[in-house]
């Protein structure tokens, strides 16, 4: 029994649960996360050795849990994209006029976008297009759902198909916030000219 009781203690010593070392992974992945999600924010092109010296982290554990910079903004992106998900929930776009809950998802989900813009923009630059593609498949998903609400009520015009307007509505977003990103625009008047934009894309053409 003595010996046994020796045995557990040298494992517990070794760190032979897996416990510890768990949550020391999953704190510095948050730590990293943070530190990418700050650097990518000021420099777009920050690289892995600045982010884990932001972290307070080796490149060794770096590497150990995202094995590339691609890999990081993806989880990156991938985490913005879920509070924008978040937010078309919360905003409940399958009732009230179709065109102010448009707009309403538009202005709710834009503060999220513009606090992420370098980012994301760093993201679609690292990323095949597919995949940036893939990870926005729920919200725009969600975006048909209301356009094609929108054209059963009349709200929305008809004459083209659903999933261009969805494309379009896509493409501008991502345009809106790299005028933001060149200096074009400011985020406030970004906003105003995509409500503008969308409003005019899908108003119905007169008959």
């Amino acid at each position: 029994m003595e010996s046994e009781h020796h045995s557990g203690a040298a494992k517990a010593r070794r760190g032979g649960s897996a416990h510890p070392r768990r949550a020391d992974a999953e704190r510095n992945i948050a730590a990293i996360l943070a530190a990418a999600a700050s650097c990518f924010g000021k420099n777009p092109n920050a690289s892995m050795t600045e982010i884990a010296a932001a972290a307070g982290v080796g490149r060794v554990t770096l590497y150990g849990h995202f094995s590339s910079r691609e890999e990081l903004l993806s989880r990156l992106m991938e985490r913005a994209l879920t509070e924008v998900a978040t937010v078309v929930d919360a905003t409940d776009l399958a009732h009230g006029p179709a065109d102010e809950a448009l707009l309403a998802f538009i202005r709710s989900s834009w503060q999220l976008l513009d606090r992420n813009l370098r980012m994301l923009h760093a993201a679609r630059q690292a990323l095949p297009a597919e995949a940036v593609h893939g990870h926005h498949t729920g919200i725009l998903s969600a975006m048909e759902q209301l356009i094609t609400r929108g054209r059963q009520e009349g709200t929305f015009r008809d004459d083209l198909p659903a999933h261009w307007l969805v494309t379009t509505i896509y493409t501008l977003v991502q345009a809106a916030g790299d005028q933001v990103e060149s200096g074009r625009f400011t985020s406030e008047e970004a906003l105003d000219a995509l409500e503008a934009t969308l409003v005019s894309l899908l108003q119905r053409p007169a008959a």
